[in-house]
C-alpha cells in the first residue's frame, strides 16, 4: 500500500510531526507519568472537574479569611458554576472582604478597544453577575477588589497584580491552540526571540487565533452555532509573567462538545502536558513549573479513529 504523507498546514502554530506523533500516542494509563515531579498530572472522572476547580477555590478564600489574610486569585473564563462558589460562601459566611480577583482576559474589538463590563457577552459582565452579585452583600469585598482589564488599565495590569504581592493561584486550561488565558502561540503581539523573554511578558492586546475564533464561536454566549463572525478579533490577556510569578498554579483539562466525548481538547492536552515546552503551545509552561494538573477520563482517552462516525 502506498503510503501518503504531509506537512501540517501552515495556519497549525505547532508543526513538529515527531513530537505530534508521539503525543498522540500516549495512552490513557500514560498520561499521568512525567519527568518534572513539580508537575503533577491527575486523571479524575469528567464529573470531578468543576468541584475540584470550585472547592480548590472556595477553600483558599475560606482559609485566607480565617487566619485574616488577603488573597489574590487570577480567575479563569466565568461560567455559570461560578454561582455555586458565591453560595458555597454564604452558606459558611466567609469573610472575603479581603478578596481581590483579577480575570485573565477579556474582548476586544480590531481596533484593541476592550469591551466594556456592561456588554453582556465579556468575561467581565459574566464574572460580576454569576459569581460577584450572588454573594450575600455583608460578606462582599469591595467592587473595586475586583478587576478586569480595561483601556485604562490593560498597561499597569500586571504591576496591579505585583503590587498585591502577585497572585496566590492562577487557574488556567488550553484552548485550542494551546492558548493559556489568550495567550495566541503565532499572535504577532507576543512574539520573542527566547522562552526566557517569552515568559517575561505581561499583560496586552493580543490577535486571535482563526482557531480559538472558531473554539468560542461554540460557547452558549455566541449561540453555539459555529458564528465565527459573532466572536471578536483581539482579546486582552495576562502574559506569561503573570503565571511564572504565581505562588500556585492549577491546569484544568476537560472540555467537550456539549458533554460528548468529542472534544478539541484531547490532542492539545497531550501536547501541552507532554510536547516540548515552547511559546508554540503557550499552556506548555506548566511543565517547567510546580503546577497541578487534572485531566478528565474524556481527554484522558486514548486518540483512535472511529470510522462508524462522521462530522
Amino acid at each position: 500500500m502506498k503510503a501518503f504523507t504531509y506537512e501540517p498546514s501552515k495556519h497549525v502554530p505547532y508543526r513538529n510531526t515527531e513530537v505530534l506523533e508521539r503525543v498522540r500516542k500516549i495512552r490513557r494509563e500514560d498520561m499521568e507519568k512525567h519527568s518534572n515531579p513539580d508537575f503533577r498530572i491527575k486523571v479524575v472522572p469528567d464529573a470531578d472537574m468543576g468541584i475540584i476547580l470550585l472547592f480548590d477555590m472556595f477553600y483558599r478564600i475560606k482559609t485566607a479569611a480565617d487566619n485574616g489574610e488577603p488573597i489574590v486569585l487570577i480567575m479563569p473564563n466565568p461560567w455559570p458554576h461560578y454561582r455555586m462558589l458565591a453560595h458555597m460562601l454564604n452558606k459558611a459566611k466567609v469573610d472575603c472582604r479581603r478578596l481581590y480577583t483579577f480575570n485573565m482576559d477579556e474582548y476586544a474589538d480590531q481596533d484593541g478597544n476592550i469591551a466594556p463590563e456592561t456588554w453582556r457577552f465579556g468575561f467581565g459582565y459574566a464574572f460580576k453577575n454569576y459569581f460577584y452579585y450572588n454573594l450575600d452583600k455583608d460578606i462582599r469585598p469591595p467592587e473595586n477588589h475586583i478587576f478586569t482589564p480595561t483601556n485604562e488599565n490593560i498597561k499597569d495590569y500586571g504591576k496591579m497584580i505585583a503590587d498585591l504581592g502577585e497572585a496566590n493561584v492562577v487557574y488556567s486550561g488550553p484552548g485550542w491552540t494551546g492558548h493559556l488565558a489568550f495567550i495566541e502561540p503565532d499572535a504577532p503581539e507576543f512574539q520573542a526571540n527566547s522562552m526566557e523573554e517569552w515568559m517575561d511578558m505581561g499583560p496586552g492586546i493580543v490577535t486571535l487565533s482563526p482557531f480559538t475564533l472558531a473554539q468560542n464561536s461554540l460557547h452558549g454566549s455566541f449561540g453555539m452555532s459555529g458564528d465565527i463572525a459573532r466572536v471578536p478579533p483581539k482579546a486582552a490577556t495576562i502574559g506569561p509573567a503573570q503565571v511564572v510569578r504565581a505562588k500556585n498554579r492549577l491546569q484544568f483539562c476537560g472540555i467537550t462538545v456539549h458533554g460528548t466525548t468529542t472534544s478539541w481538547q484531547r490532542l492539545i492536552t497531550r501536547l501541552a502536558l507532554h510536547g516540548e515546552p515552547t511559546p508554540l503551545v503557550p499552556e506548555s509552561i506548566h511543565q517547567l513549573l510546580r503546577t497541578d494538573s487534572y485531566v478528565s477520563e474524556t481527554i484522558a482517552m486514548d486518540i483512535e479513529p472511529d470510522f462508524e462516525k462522521g462530522y
